[in-house]
């Protein structure tokens, strides 16, 4: 059991489920759609994201093995309420690391590039982070340890997440029954996560459980009458690894040699922070939206009338 990596064992089923999703798209059996350098750029940023985390490998597993060293229980495996409760834990402790992860620059840099590409598809959920463990967000996994669930166990829990959010990453699955979809994290749930519509922007968090994003505010649901946009608010316009795994880290630092008096604005404020507000954040293109949904509703009472 301690050697059980659920995502090793699931690639093999990522990579077929991506050549029948393209194959079933082409028959025109499902909908899906695919060009041929995104998905290019997808996987050759899934394949090494599996290596990116090996530096600092051994610094990760030593703070969690310390973490557990000085926990404050010591919580039997072999228990069925352990494995709910680190299910239940590590899908809280999942939604708080991607929440911070769109409301924080810093961490931003890191998890952007999953949100890089313009299509929505099986391969899109293999567009992953090569600086995740620079990020340091690993560190909010680090409190179930001290709390006295082993390593092994935590990421177990971590790599289920994981497999389970691979499959929803597809327009073929319209929607699933209300119940499903109340609870769990769905493909309806997540396109709209993954849309720079405005409506859309920061929301649907979840790994496993929707329920987080229900419970603190951070939920919506997918709208038949406006289609998801995906990519990001700003398009980088290439298929180039290199700048999409980069590009905004090359952009903080850019930042901060210009104006290092706004460090902490420049690394911990929102995305798309700026001293003066000149730049779009979020918030400001929510409000725009909502200003523009505000002028024209008394346009079209009139039309109406």
């Amino acid at each position: 059991m301690k050697h059980f990596d659920p995502v090793t064992l699931a690639t093999p089923f990522f990579v077929l489920t991506v050549l029948l999703e393209i194959v079933f798209a082409r028959l025109g059996w499902l909908k899906a759609r695919y060009e041929t350098r995104d998905t290019a750029v997808s996987l050759t940023m899934g394949l090494i994201s599996t290596l990116a985390g090996l530096p600092l490998a051994a610094v990760v597993a030593t703070v969690g093995l310390w973490a557990y060293q000085h926990r404050l229980f010591t919580i039997s495996t072999d228990a069925w309420w352990a494995w709910v409760a680190v299910f239940l834990l590590e899908d809280v402790t999942y939604y708080g690391f991607h929440r911070i992860s769109h409301e924080r620059r810093i961490w931003w840099a890191s998890h952007v590039n999953h949100h890089s590409s313009q299509h929505y598809n099986l391969g899109t959920a293999l567009r992953q982070t090569w600086t995740g463990a620079v990020a340091g967000t690993w560190l909010l996994w680090v409190p179930l340890m001290f709390l006295g669930f082993p390593p092994w166990m935590v990421a177990i829990e971590k790599g289920i997440s994981l497999v389970y959010q691979y499959w929803v990453h597809t327009e073929a699955i319209r929607r699933l029954p209300a119940w499903f979809e109340a609870v769990f994290n769905t493909p309806s749930h997540h396109r709209v996560h993954h849309a720079r519509n405005p409506r859309y922007l920061d929301k649907n968090y979840a790994g496993i459980l929707i329920v987080w994003d229900r419970m603190f505010g951070t939920f919506q649901a997918e709208l038949d009458d406006e289609a998801c946009r995906y990519g990001l608010v700003h398009n980088l316009g290439t298929f180039n690894p290199l700048r999409v795994a980069f590009h905004e880290w090359i952009a903080i630092a850019q930042d901060l040699l210009r104006a290092p008096r706004h460090a902490l604005g420049w690394l911990f404020g929102p995305p798309g922070w700026s001293p003066d507000g000149s730049r779009e954040t979020s918030a400001s293109l929510k409000a725009q939206w909502t200003a523009r949904q505000a002028a024209d509703t008394p346009a079209a009472g009139r039309e109406a009338a």
